[in-house]
């Protein structure tokens, strides 16, 4: 995900040349993730804060009673928004929507939505009439590269942490109770997708994981793997750049289901301490 910012010509040669060797700049593996940390719960329910390596992304959800779609009349809603604090990085603008803002809500959307993560009949209220609007608003806070990783681990987290308000149904009579009535509600998710994304280099021939903003700077493309713990390949995405064979995706999805494991038992340790 390059921001526009210009590298030297030396810098450039010293990154690549590093990766074709066998190294990268900040003396990590090929396949070795930042340190990664999870803060739940400073604004309340579904608040999370991630921070991966340098770059930080904050993650809060709410929810609100609407209509359903005509056409989906007994599911809810879960929308994704994503906001670039021009704090983040000089190339993010206030009030300018950027190519990378779209592309972290698609590739959300697709792993947390459209795989089912998320169980949206359960947000029903009653059938027709009322059902619970999730919302996820992503504040990227810091950028020092792979935005949408860290993005990702804070949504889910954040959503693993919210709890909605209990609801009683009576005839037509729908009653929403505050959390000092009743225990709020943990949404029902039936998997934890986890995005896991690789920059190549040399024309595909490396890999290397959880790239930095100088690497994203001078990789060939990328190439994003959603996996569970269950191994399940949720989705895949691939943003130009040279190909990849079949041996290299699958070599990436088996780095992915291992590295999936590895960020949900922290997501899982971090939901631990504040229950």
């Amino acid at each position: 995900m390059n921001t526009g910012e210009a590298l030297s010509t030396n810098q450039r040669t010293f990154v690549t040349a590093a990766i074709k060797e066998g190294y990268r700049v900040d003396g990590r593996g090929t396949y070795e993730f930042r340190d990664l940390a999870i803060t739940l719960g400073q604004g309340g329910y579904g608040s999370a804060e991630v921070l991966l390596g340098k770059t930080r992304v904050l993650a809060n959800v709410s929810a609100e009673v609407v209509r359903p779609l005509m056409s989906n009349a007994t599911e809810g809603f879960v929308i994704f928004q994503t906001l670039f604090s021009p704090m983040a990085s000089p190339a993010f603008e206030p009030g300018r929507l950027t190519d990378e803002e779209v592309l972290i809500s698609r590739m959300l959307e697709k792993a947390l939505r459209r795989s089912r993560a998320i169980d949206t009949e359960g947000l029903c209220i009653v059938a027709g009439e009322k059902v619970w609007s999730v919302r996820i608003d992503i504040h990227v806070l810091d950028h020092e590269g792979n935005i949408l990783d860290c993005a990702c681990i804070a949504a889910i987290s954040a959503l693993l942490h919210f709890r909605r308000p209990d609801v009683t149904v009576e005839g037509d009579l729908v009653i929403i109770h505050n959390i000092e009535e009743r225990n709020p509600i943990p949404l029902s998710i039936h998997h934890i997708p986890i995005c896991i994304t690789f920059g190549f280099f040399d024309g595909g021939e490396k890999l290397v994981v959880d790239p930095t903003h100088l690497e994203e700077q001078v990789e060939d493309g990328d190439f994003v793997v959603v996996v569970n713990t269950h191994r399940e390949l949720c989705t895949m995405s691939k943003a130009g750049g040279a190909s990849l064979d079949i041996e290299r995706i699958i070599q990436c999805t088996e780095v992915a289901a291992a590295k999936a494991a590895e960020v949900t038992e922290l997501i899982r340790e971090a939901l631990s301490k504040v229950r």
